[in-house]
This record gives structure tokens, sequence and C-alpha cells, in this order.
């Protein structure tokens, strides 16, 4: 099972939990993060570093999300590998209370 950047990370890009991956599994789009599933190792670590509570175990994902499985799985194979911790987008702060921010999702 590996874990799923969910709705919470569209238009924030908090990057804490890149940082702690052992795996270097994140995958970074133009406002959003993914997990690459076949290289998650379900090691937890990044779900307690996530700012927004983005991130969670593909079983736990919200029912209204379960989306962000599948989508996550499609953009890590087309989206380059980030490894190291950058600053959050500019209007973070505006971004990180709102919900249902799909639509906003830059692919």
């Amino acid at each position: 099972m590996a874990y799923v950047v969910t709705d919470a990370c569209v238009k924030c890009k908090y990057t804490d939990c890149v940082e702690v991956c052992p795996v270097d599994c994140f995958r970074e789009g133009p406002n959003f993060l993914v997990i690459a599933p076949d290289e998650c190792i379900d090691c937890t670590l990044c779900v307690a570093e996530c700012p927004v509570n983005a991130i969670y175990a593909e079983d736990d994902v919200p029912a209204d999300q379960q989306e962000y499985i599948a989508l996550n799985a499609r953009l890590a194979s087309r989206w380059p590998a980030i490894t190291e911790q950058k600053p959050p987008l500019p209007d973070h702060a505006d971004w990180a209370g709102v919900k249902d921010k799909r639509k906003l999702l830059e692919e």
C-alpha cells in the first residue's frame, strides 16, 4: 500500500515531506506533488511532515478524494523526482485551508 498526496497540497506544494523520504518517491508538478506508488515503501515519515495533512495511506484516502489515488500514479510517471526541500508556492498561505482544489491542479 502506497501513500497518496491529496487535494490539500494543490496550490501549496509544501515540500517538507520530500526531505524525510528515504526512497525519493516524490514527484513535482507545477503546483502539486505526487507520490510514485511503485517506489513508496510505506514508511509513514512523510505524513507527519505535511503542514496541511495532505498525505494519506491509500486505504485511508477520504471518499471524496479517491480520484487522487489514480492521479498520483498517472502523474508520477510523467513528472520529475524532487529530492530536496524548496519553499512553498508564493501564495501557499492563501490556499492552505481551501477545499475542493482539484480543478486548480496543473498537470
